[in-house]
């Protein structure tokens, strides 16, 4: 019903120009939309004006008073010519990016000056929640989750203060960092395996806990992290470069992330890192394999798996190769 209502508003008050009261919406909602039913819902005096006015906060609705009556109309559209190519750019990149979709629905010309690469549309189904989530982080409040299970497990039901999505460049999936009061922990949620969201009372360590994230972050590869800044693994390797192969240097520079680059010589670059989870890091180095040279992590359980996997490529292509 709070649907109908709202479509049945609008589809009134189509154009700014036109101006009812509160009495005369009534009078056309019966007559004109709920008339040809048998059973029709009805919408007293008291809903409809709840509902006026909350778009009249929203900035939707404008209102004009006549003597003792206030009129309701339509607001003027903004013109949002000139924000195609900022509207099309960012429905495709941003997160919520659905809602420039929507907008650009109003344009007749439906031509874009950007190609894209990777093109993560499945991100729309997570829009509401992803939109819920930044909701409350703006309010700085806690939030309640329902977080489905995998591989059979039951939904979880789970209190926390959101503090930053995190979106993969490489695979397009969403997460929520969040700090769990309850285990003194933040912890990553996938937004597809997210439910629902219902927010809670205002957060007063927000601020403290987004500062601590900030801090966290310098050692995050992908989206685990620990309280304890000490507990971090050491990686380092290096790579050859060609006299022609400047591309290779520039690839680390800009996929580096918390780690540092260092030149040894002229064809050789150490890459060092200190991160929570040196295994996220493993499939990021494979990429680097042909050219490593030298290879160090400071958990050797990764780094003898690592190894061993370098090794079953040998034996699978049944070649020879020199021990790293």
């Amino acid at each position: 019903g709070d649907i109908t209502l709202h479509f049945i508003i609008f589809d009134i008050l189509y154009k700014p120009e036109i101006k009812k009261t509160i009495k005369e919406l009534i009078d056309i909602i019966d007559s004109e939309y709920l008339s040809f039913f048998e059973n029709p819902m009805t919408y007293d005096e008291s809903t409809l004006r709840k509902k006026l006015k909350k778009y009249s906060n929203e900035g939707i609705i404008v209102t004009e008073k006549r003597g003792r009556e206030i009129l309701y109309s339509r607001a003027m559209d903004t013109d949002i010519s000139q924000l195609k190519d900022a509207l099309d750019y960012f429905s495709e990149t941003a997160s919520c990016g659905a809602v420039g979709s929507f907008i650009l629905d109003k344009f007749d010309d439906k031509s874009s000056v950007f190609l894209f690469k990777h093109h993560y549309i499945t991100q729309t189904m997570d829009s509401d929640v992803l939109a819920d989530l930044y909701s409350a982080m703006r309010g700085k409040k806690f939030v309640t989750l329902d977080i489905i299970g995998n591989q059979g497990e039951k939904t979880k039901t789970v209190s926390v203060v959101p503090l930053k999505i995190y979106i993969s460049v490489q695979s397009g999936r969403q997460y929520l960092l969040a700090y769990s009061e309850l285990k003194n922990k933040i912890y990553s949620y996938r937004l597809e395996y997210t439910q629902s969201i219902k927010e809670g009372d205002v957060c007063d360590k927000f601020d403290k806990l987004r500062n601590k994230l900030n801090q966290i972050e310098r050692h995050m590869w992908g989206v685990n992290c620990k309280w304890n800044l000490k507990n971090t693994e050491h990686i380092e390797f290096t790579v050859y470069v060609g006299n022609d192969e400047q591309h290779i240097v520039h690839r680390l520079e800009r996929e580096k992330r918390c780690g540092y680059i260092e030149k040894i010589d002229d064809n050789h670059y150490k890459f060092t890192a200190d991160v929570f989870d040196s295994n996220e890091m493993v499939p990021w180095i494979r990429t680097f394999i042909c050219r490593i040279t030298e290879l160090n992590f400071s958990n050797s359980t990764i780094e003898n798996r690592f190894k061993r996997d370098i090794e079953d490529m040998y034996q699978m292509y049944e070649i020879g190769g020199e021990s790293i």
